[in-house]
């Protein structure tokens, strides 16, 4: 199993100073991944090395933009669990991780089990969660942003918000966006990487 850069691990830790408890978590959930890498291919190899910043802290910066009172989460095609895995560990009171393909939802479940998550794994399209809102849907590396606004426009109520961890084609698929949907709209910089973008959406219609 390649070896993790240390230094992302320091640098996820100076932008979230958490508990001993909710690191060692962080630190098994490394270890898992590198574990089941090996067999199904869940993140680029080239990556892992450097999982704490290209993936850990990728995820977690969305923290920082969910609001205080909400209470429900649904994460759009988990994949290996960015980022809702993540926020997850890091507190949030229920997260519902959608996964179709069986393998990564297989490793989601282990991550639950493993990790005593407040999360609950849906081997399901996301289509087929429709009729069920959430307050919060957040997603990466999924879909072009039309496409993705198309699937999580009906978990969403009145008040949702959509949170989308995006490249640096991002103010293009927000100006494709328009042409299909009304919403209101920020992009902020991402901490993890400096053509990364966090795009968030509220009053999707």
């Amino acid at each position: 199993m390649p070896k993790l850069d240390a230094s992302g691990r320091t640098e996820f830790l100076r932008h979230f100073p958490v508990s001993h408890e909710t690191a060692a978590k962080l630190d098994r959930y490394a270890e898992l991944l590198g574990e089941w890498n090996q067999k199904f291919n869940l993140v680029a190899d080239s990556t892992f090395p450097h999982v704490w910043q290209r993936h850990f802290l990728d995820s977690a910066q969305l923290m920082n933009h969910i609001p205080s009172n909400a209470e429900t989460l649904a994460d759009l095609g988990s994949g290996a669990g960015f980022p809702g895995v993540i926020i997850s560990i890091l507190g949030f009171p229920k997260v519902h991780l959608i996964e179709s393909i069986i393998k990564k939802a297989n490793f989601l479940r282990e991550l639950v089990k493993e990790l005593r998550l407040s999360a609950d794994v849906h081997q399901v399209r996301i289509e087929s969660m429709a009729g069920i809102k959430f307050d919060v849907v957040t997603a990466r590396a999924l879909k072009p942003l039309p496409q993705l606004l198309k699937y999580a426009q009906p978990l969403m109520k009145k008040d949702s918000l959509c949170l989308v961890l995006k490249g640096k084609q991002a103010d293009a698929e927000l100006t494709e966006s328009a042409k299909y949907w009304k919403f209101n709209s920020e992009i902020f910089p991402s901490l993890s990487d400096s053509s990364g973008r966090v795009i968030k959406i509220r009053n999707l219609k």
